[in-house]
């Protein structure tokens, strides 16, 4: 991929691409990184070994593609709550919507960013990199919806709001893992709402605005 953003292949060579990273990223999300074959890939995106090849050197590219694609999504799913992000109501609507959701799946299967975190930050380098880049993506969104609400003066000028968004995704990533332990939403439930009865400290009364 160009620093510009275009792949430099053709309309149907950047179709083949993607196929091979979405096939990759439901193998990783199912298996796991190390459970990932290129053989599996090449199946499940109905490719040849030459065209899989041609797009990526080695698993480790295809991984960092993968790592990209799952980041897109968290912030894709995320945005249209948190760009709209305007009151404690709205933060606390869209602390609901991740609890349902992981609720609504039994509480199986784990963040995509988080799961590739536990497996391959200590093994590569520039993955550990990458998944970092792509949990900063997140907690700037986040960050950037608080920040909001502080211009507006709906949260106090002491507010953090760096700090703030960092304490969000630790909530989730840890209430996400405990709840797919447990097989209970429970654990995600408490931590948001823990960190929702902090941020709540920091809320603007509308009189005292």
């Amino acid at each position: 991929m160009r620093k510009d953003g275009k792949s430099g292949f053709t309309a149907r060579g950047e179709a083949t691409r993607l196929r091979i990273i979405e096939a990759a990223a439901e193998i990783v999300y199912a298996e796991g990184a190390a459970g990932m074959s290129l053989d599996e890939v090449m199946d499940a995106s109905r490719t040849s070994k030459s065209q899989l090849y041609h797009y990526f050197c080695d698993k480790d590219a295809l991984i960092q593609e993968v790592i990209g694609r799952q980041t897109r999504r968290i912030v894709e799913a995320n945005a249209p709550h948190l760009d709209k992000l305007d009151s404690f109501d709205a933060l606390r609507s869209w602390c609901n919507m991740i609890i349902e959701a992981n609720r609504t799946f039994g509480a199986i299967g784990g963040c995509p960013l988080g799961s590739l975190a536990s497996e391959l930050s200590a093994q590569s380098e520039q993955a550990r990199a990458g998944l970092a880049n792509g949990f900063e993506a997140w907690r700037s969104i986040i960050a950037e919806g608080l920040a909001r609400m502080k211009n507006q003066d709906k949260l106090m000028p002491s507010a953090d709001t760096q700090a703030l968004s960092m304490a969000f995704v630790a909530a989730i990533q840890g209430g996400i893992l405990l709840s797919k332990t447990s097989r209970n939403s429970q654990p995600l439930e408490v931590a948001l709402n823990m960190a929702l009865s902090h941020i709540e400290r920091y809320v603007v009364a509308p009189a005292e605005r």
